[in-house]
């Protein structure tokens, strides 16, 4: 072999320069122990300078210690729902593709309607009773207006008093067709009554002397058997059509067209002991022929007798009348809805008739 070394270098012998030079070769056994004394001091010295350089840095920084951070609550966003992935369209292939075929139509779906219920039927509230019917009507007469006839002074035109009414006497259909005058005599001596014919006379209800005042032309009537069937009223029986009777008849009310207002009835007689009138409307008042005589009539029950306000001859005049019958239902409606008429009539409840 030729060139090169002729051993391999590691045993080769190491010659060292410097001090170390003067040990020998390095494989001897004192170089090796040199070598490990010179090993374990560079150790040492390799400790005590990492040593040193920790001790520094604690001196001159100190002890650093972690900072404090304050706690924050950060809000924890709920997960959103997963987003369901789309069904990928199906990607028709090259190879389909050929004549196009005509799609066949599609049926119409038709979603059945929801019937809705019909609304409930409201049935309408019954409407309330009507009011029980008026037991009497009363009108109310001034005294202004009317004046009685009994024991009224009969004066002629200048103003001298000839007697004093007594009687009125009435034909079938109400008219007054003639008046009883009791004329005086010389201090009631030869004092007779006379029949003069209705409208001889003139009347005056707010006259302070006599009301009456005679025509002084008037001829007395004289008994006529070919005249109808008349009635003198003063105590005339008044009865209802069934016969019971009513009432007599005490006075009768004119006004001053010499029109007779109402009949002032003595009704104790029939209802109670004690003595009591009341007023009745001459237009409630009717004149039937029975027997050929007159008679007149009145629809008064006692109950409507009672509910009547008493006659008193320094009160007004509450004349009675009964209360029209019921209507039937269906013409009862358009007679509520009409304005009441003017009139001075009041309409008195079954409750007055029962206190």
């Amino acid at each position: 072999m030729t060139g090169g070394f002729p051993r391999p270098a590691g045993r080769l012998p190491i010659v060292p320069f410097g001090p170390l030079g003067s040990l020998g070769p390095l494989d001897s056994p004192d170089s090796l122990d040199v070598l490990r004394l010179f090993r374990w001091l560079c150790t040492v010295a390799a400790l005590f300078a990492l040593a040193a350089l920790s001790g520094c840095s604690s001196l001159l920084w100190g002890t650093q210690q972690a900072p404090i951070v304050d706690a924050t609550v950060m809000p924890v966003e709920p997960a959103s729902a997963p987003v369901a992935a789309s069904a990928p369209e199906p990607v028709e292939s090259e190879a389909n593709e050929g004549p196009e075929v005509p799609k066949k139509p599609k049926k119409p779906v038709v979603k059945p309607h929801k019937v809705e219920p019909p609304p409930p039927v409201v049935v309408p509230a019954p409407p309330p009773p009507p009011p029980p019917p008026p037991l009497i009507v009363l009108r109310t007469i001034e005294r202004s207006d009317a004046r009685a006839l009994l024991d009224s002074q009969v004066q002629k035109p200048d103003g001298k008093v000839v007697g004093r009414a007594v009687d009125m006497i009435a034909d079938a259909a109400g008219k007054p067709r003639e008046m009883v005058v009791n004329l005086q005599g010389f201090l009631g001596v030869g004092d007779r009554k006379v029949n003069f014919p209705w409208g001889a006379f003139h009347f005056t209800p707010t006259a302070k002397g006599a009301p009456i005042t005679l025509n002084p032309t008037a001829v007395p009537s004289t008994a006529n058997k070919s005249n109808p069937l008349e009635l003198p009223l003063l105590d005339a029986t008044v009865e209802r059509a069934n016969g019971a009777k009513v009432g007599r008849v005490v006075d009768v009310l004119i006004d001053g067209n010499a029109q007779p207002q109402a009949i002032v009835l003595d009704v104790g007689g029939m209802v109670s002991p004690d003595r009591r009138t009341i007023a009745a409307n001459w237009s409630a008042l009717r004149f039937v022929t029975r027997d050929k005589e007159l008679h007149p009539q009145i629809d008064l029950s006692d109950a409507q007798i009672n509910a009547t306000p008493l006659y008193a001859s320094d009160k007004p005049i509450r004349a009675v009348s009964p209360a029209p019958p019921a209507q039937p239902a269906a013409s009862a409606a358009p007679a509520a809805s009409a304005p009441p008429a003017a009139s001075s009539a009041v309409a008195v409840s079954n409750a007055r008739a029962v206190r």
